[in-house]
């Protein structure tokens, strides 16, 4: 096993220094890792524009905040990750109010959906909202974040190594052999290769400025299954939170957090939890499998995603 570049305690938010006159774009912030990763960047000074579906939990989010930091310079802009055109207006928004972005940390995500559901787009949901909602809009920031010399933050899972080990092209909405878990490992694998494939093409472009990394939470007690999951996984799951295999939600956002802030990063690893299955333990580099990294795979994908979205990126 690799020793841990950041010690025997792994990497910490103690690392951060001042982050004033920073801003961070993070998405699925009104609860778990994505609340906790805002908490923290606004305690170290910087500026937060949270992307959320839900414009009230949002506001009480904001409230929480402040209530907790003080006067904080936190705002949401809404944004349902399930519907490309939202997804469009947000980034438009975006673009208009944010004029530097430092990070963009693409958190948010659905898991575990019982039965097979299409977003108004089409999509199978898992799909749809882990990684073509994504993809739309990292391509659509791009520009933004590029100029500012900044960084993609895509938040997988280590679920990306329990589905099969590649991309099923000839049925994407998985209507032929739809399986909760297996869909979500396929979306996590997506989110996953497209961090390496645009690696590959921003280096190809010759573009420099910006840094794209790929991260897990490992096992974090937060509420993606209790939402979305059947009810036998949501049972096991309370069972699990309670157990010491599940860390808090705190300590889950500590690889996002690491990979949109610590400077020098290597952009080829794959972050999280060092300890047993990865789930939880010090936090620094994990061993990603090699099918994560299939070129062919991951060019393919790159195409059939930006089919999809309808819209090309431009480097």
């Amino acid at each position: 096993m690799k020793t841990n570049q950041f010690g025997k305690k792994g990497w910490t938010p103690e690392r951060i220094g001042s982050l004033k006159g920073k801003t961070f774009v993070i998405t699925g912030t009104t609860s778990g890792t994505g609340f906790e990763a805002a908490r923290i960047l606004l305690s170290k000074e910087a500026k937060v524009v949270m992307l959320n579906r839900n414009p009230k939990k949002s506001e009480d989010t904001i409230t929480a905040l402040k209530q907790e930091l003080g006067n904080v310079d936190v705002s949401n802009i809404r944004m349902d990750l399930a519907e490309q055109a939202s997804v469009k207006n947000a980034a438009e928004e975006v673009l208009k109010k944010v004029l530097q972005i430092d990070a963009l940390m693409c958190n948010a995500a659905i898991a575990q959906v019982p039965k097979q559901t299409l977003t108004v787009d089409g999509f199978e949901s898992q799909l749809g909202v882990n990684h073509y909602g994504n993809f739309l809009l990292q391509a659509l920031l791009y520009p933004r974040i590029e100029e500012s010399k900044g960084r993609i933050v895509t938040v997988g899972s280590m679920g990306y190594n329990l589905g099969i080990k590649t991309i099923q092209f000839d049925d994407m909405n998985w209507d032929e052999n739809y399986s909760p878990n297996g869909v979500y490992s396929q979306s996590k694998l997506a989110q996953i290769m497209s961090v390496y494939e645009l690696q590959d093409r921003l280096k190809k472009a010759g573009k420099t400025n910006l840094k794209v990394y790929a991260c897990h939470p490992g096992a974090s007690s937060t509420s993606l299954i209790k939402t979305n999951g059947s009810l036998i996984t949501r049972f096991i799951w309370q069972l699990m939170k309670l157990s010491p295999m599940v860390q808090s939600a705190e300590k889950g956002s500590y690889p996002e957090l690491m990979c949109a802030t610590e400077p020098n990063l290597d952009q080829r690893g794959f972050y999280g939890p060092t300890g047993r299955n990865y789930w939880t333990g010090p936090v620094g580099e994990c061993k990603l499998e090699p099918h994560a990294k299939d070129k062919p795979v991951m060019e393919k994908l790159w195409d059939v995603s930006e089919k999809a979205i309808n819209f090309k990126w431009n480097f």
